[in-house]
């Protein structure tokens, strides 16, 4: 047990598209790691009510003009980008963050100064797996797996850089918001999950 919180604490995970289930185990998992208590819960998200009492949301990894699309016919636009806690947006979820994407059907958040690529590393073949080092990161490299993922090209003010591939940024924080180009919910290790619990002090 790494933590004496014992208030507690609802995680949402926006359920529109894409791997909500994978974040929802990775999320349960990471609070039981926190000490949380049984009493603490991860709920997926799908209307603004939804997100009443959330500490944080989850913004997957899935088809990012699908998502944007799913925001906007659910009234969740303004509830999202007004959101008073943290987000943790993986793949997907780092393209909706961004302030600039060069695909007009992308309704992006704007809650991170960046510009971002989309299908930066090419389509689903060229998927892949890499060991990279994560800036403040315990425990060595983050083994990343990446899927038709975006990358940051250039970060703005307030937007702290955590990990970078030779294509551009792949992680990256601003306050009580983390966003990854890869999929941390998939392979098992949960450091970045606790590290972003931690950084919203749960």
């Amino acid at each position: 047990m790494r933590c004496c919180r014992t208030v507690a604490v609802k995680i949402g995970v926006l359920a529109l598209q894409g791997d909500v289930s994978e974040h929802i185990d990775a999320f349960a998992a990471a609070l039981r790691l926190r000490g949380t208590g049984a009493e603490s819960s991860v709920i997926e998200v799908r209307h603004p009510a939804d997100l009443t009492g959330c500490t944080a949301l989850a913004i997957p990894g899935g088809e990012s003009t699908t998502i944007s699309r799913l925001i906007d016919k659910n009234a969740l636009y303004e509830p999202i980008r007004t959101f008073p806690g943290g987000i943790f947006a993986t793949c997907a979820g780092m393209v909706l963050m961004a302030t600039h994407v060069a695909d007009p059907r992308v309704h992006t958040l704007g809650l991170m100064d960046m510009t971002v690529d989309r299908n930066a590393f090419g389509r689903q073949k060229e998927s892949f797996e890499a060991d990279i080092p994560v800036d403040g990161l315990d425990g060595g490299p983050f083994h990343a797996i990446f899927i038709r993922a975006p990358v940051v090209t250039s970060a703005g003010s307030g937007v702290q850089v955590l990990a970078t591939l030779d294509k551009g940024i792949v992680a990256a924080r601003k306050g009580r918001y983390m966003a990854l180009a890869f999929h941390p919910e998939l392979g098992g290790d949960l450091r970045l999950h606790e590290r972003f619990l931690k950084n919203m002090g749960i």
